[in-house]
């Protein structure tokens, strides 16, 4: 009996070396806050999906920039490691990788403080677009604006289906990326400042009057929105005791890529998606704490 091949996803962003400290309570400043966990994870917005989609049953490869330095090849090892294809990554000479910390409090909340090299060169004339040609979906994020201009102007050329993942960020960035989109996912901050509007109903149709794919928002413990026929529909996230919400909308994202790449209609991707990342916000660690398969399809019933 022959078996289909895992779908594949092409994932394009920013690496980044992360630190993660977990502390009862972060205080304003000046003060001092002991961690009583730490971990050093490799991860970023789109490569924090890829990894997700991978562990949740996928493959995936990254087009992406590191620094040529110690911490670039430490980043580039460790993905390779994860189950990623790396062969579309450059190590960039005389560039700086990107770094963050990162404090987590006991209600799961976060204090981010990341460093992009801003001498990091932005070209993406390098790109390997060709590695597109057949992938079941593409991902990109905003912290490279360049790399996913390219990657989904590519994309929408070839016919492949692409996720932005349309987070807080400038808005100029998003006007040139959202319209090169077949499915324009927004965190629900993402997209009030994108459609100038605090209600969601509101600026999902505002959204979804000057774009010809799909339109949704991913709303924290309030699940998924979307429209569809002209209809708001939702789908409520699990509740869950939450000890760290750091790459929760990354595993969403990576999940939802997953379940429509395997065919499932959007409402049953949808709850795939909201349980993969609510599994993950029960788990110290951002995207290690990415649940299983069998963990997301027993959750999901």
């Amino acid at each position: 009996m022959e078996h289909s091949p895992k779908p594949r996803l092409v994932a394009v962003g920013a690496i980044c070396l992360t630190n993660i400290y977990r502390v009862a309570a972060i205080p304003p400043p000046p003060a001092k806050a002991i961690a009583d966990r730490a971990v050093r994870v490799v991860d970023g917005m789109a490569i924090s999906a890829a990894c997700a989609f991978v562990k949740l049953g996928g493959r995936a490869e990254l087009l992406a920039r590191t620094g040529d330095d110690p911490e670039g090849e430490t980043m580039r090892r460790e993905l390779a490691a994860a189950g990623l294809d790396m062969s579309g990554v450059r190590a960039l000479p005389g560039g700086r990788s990107s770094h963050a910390s990162v404090v987590v409090d006991a209600k799961g909340d976060r204090l981010v403080v990341p460093f992009h090299d801003p001498d990091l060169d932005r070209s993406a004339a390098w790109l390997p677009l060709d590695r597109i040609d057949g992938a079941d979906f593409v991902h990109a994020e905003m912290r490279w604006p360049e790399g996913a201009e390219a990657v989904l102007a590519a994309a929408r050329a070839r016919g492949v289906r692409a996720m932005l993942d349309a987070d807080v960020g400038p808005v100029e960035i998003l006007h040139r990326l959202v319209p090169l989109a077949s499915h324009a996912v927004f965190s629900d901050a993402g997209l009030f400042a994108f459609a100038g509007t605090g209600d969601l109903e509101t600026a999902l149709r505002r959204v979804a009057a000057t774009h010809r794919g799909h339109v949704g928002a991913s709303c924290g413990p309030a699940g998924y929105a979307w429209l569809e026929d002209g209809v708001v529909r939702r789908v409520p996230a699990p509740k869950v005791d939450v000890v760290d919400t750091l790459s929760a909308g990354d595993v969403f994202h990576g999940a939802l890529a997953l379940a429509l790449a395997e065919g499932r209609p959007m409402d049953a991707a949808a709850r795939f998606a909201c349980t993969a990342a609510s599994i993950k916000c029960t788990r110290f660690g951002g995207r290690l704490g990415c649940p299983t398969r069998n963990e997301v399809d027993a959750a999901v019933g």
